[in-house]
């Protein structure tokens, strides 16, 4: 095992801004997918290893090695049940067969949101999905307290930023927008919602994968102050210099939707963290590890020159 050696699996958006943020630390960094190919934001000089996580064999040789082993896999919308459990146990146990601090990536399904959330919010989720999350994160908070293995969460809320494609902010509201098409929201454009800008969750998963004293405690990233979906459309269109453009997807159309589409399907249970407040309080973060959160308008206009820089290449 070597401290500074961390193995990474996962390399979507938050596995590329993770390993950007190690690497400026000066760590050494390994990424793992099952295709064994560098996604454009994934540094050059981190290596990349083709492995199936969801295979233990594998996970254990592809981490083989790591002080740190980082679980940023996040399989489709529709099949988490069917393989999400299955994956973080996978790499659970290559980060205890070498010994290795276990970095779990995790989101806020599980939270009451009726209130702003934080690191000591009631769990009682409402949904299928915030209820597997809940069962998976206690799973690697027990075997961290029977000494199995040393881990540390850090938990968000939806993403947005240079990457970041499938999210409530990605191809659909930026990406129209940069093509000059209207914006599509869901839920609804008038509720406060808080949102992750991806460099930050990166950054922060970094502090935490090399900061002793985090383990074996939760954390939520740095998020700036929440603003309305349409408040984020507007601030897009101001830095792209266009006028102001958007259509809501109800849950009714999200419900039609999933009769042809399974994200669609899978997503409706999700619909009310945009039709009422969905809130975060990250001061402890942030406070605790003297960070603060990209503000909104600096994240949009790095959102949108990624947008662009990806439509030209086209």
């Amino acid at each position: 095992m070597t401290p500074d050696f961390h193995v990474i699996f996962g390399t979507g958006p938050v596995g590329c801004w993770t390993a950007r943020a190690l690497r400026g630390r000066g760590q050494q960094v390994r990424a793992v997918n099952r295709s064994g190919a560098r996604p454009d934001l994934m540094p050059a000089d981190v290596e990349i290893v083709k492995a199936d996580a969801s295979d233990p064999v594998q996970a254990r040789e592809a981490a083989k090695g790591a002080g740190v082993v980082y679980q940023a896999l996040n399989p489709p919308y529709h099949l988490w049940d069917e393989l999400f459990p299955g994956l973080q146990t996978s790499v659970l146990g290559a980060a205890m067969a070498g010994n290795a601090r276990y970095v779990s990536i995790e989101n806020l399904y599980m939270y009451d949101s009726s209130k702003p959330i934080n690191e000591d919010s009631p769990i009682a989720p409402v949904s299928k999905k915030g209820a597997l999350r809940q069962k998976m994160a206690e799973e690697v908070m027990a075997l961290h307290s029977r000494g199995e293995v040393r881990a540390v969460a850090l938990r968000s809320s939806d993403y947005y930023g240079p990457g970041v494609v499938g999210s409530t902010l990605g191809e659909m509201v930026f990406g129209n927008l940069v093509a000059g098409k209207k914006a599509q929201v869901i839920g609804s454009a008038g509720m406060p919602h808080s949102f992750s800008y991806i460099e930050d969750v990166g950054h922060a998963a970094a502090v935490l994968g090399t900061n002793d004293t985090a383990t074996g405690r939760v954390w939520i990233t740095p998020h700036a102050p929440a603003k309305t979906q349409g408040e984020m459309v507007d601030e897009a269109c101001r830095v792209l210099g266009t006028e102001p453009q958007v259509s809501v997807v109800s849950p009714f159309m999200m419900r039609l939707a999933g009769l042809f589409r399974p994200d669609a399907r899978a997503s409706v249970e999700m619909m009310y963290e945009f039709t009422a407040p969905f809130v975060v309080d990250s001061t402890r973060m942030e406070r605790e590890f003297n960070l603060a959160a990209t503000p909104v308008r600096s994240g949009i206009e790095r959102t949108v020159a990624w947008y662009r820089e990806r439509q030209s290449r086209r």
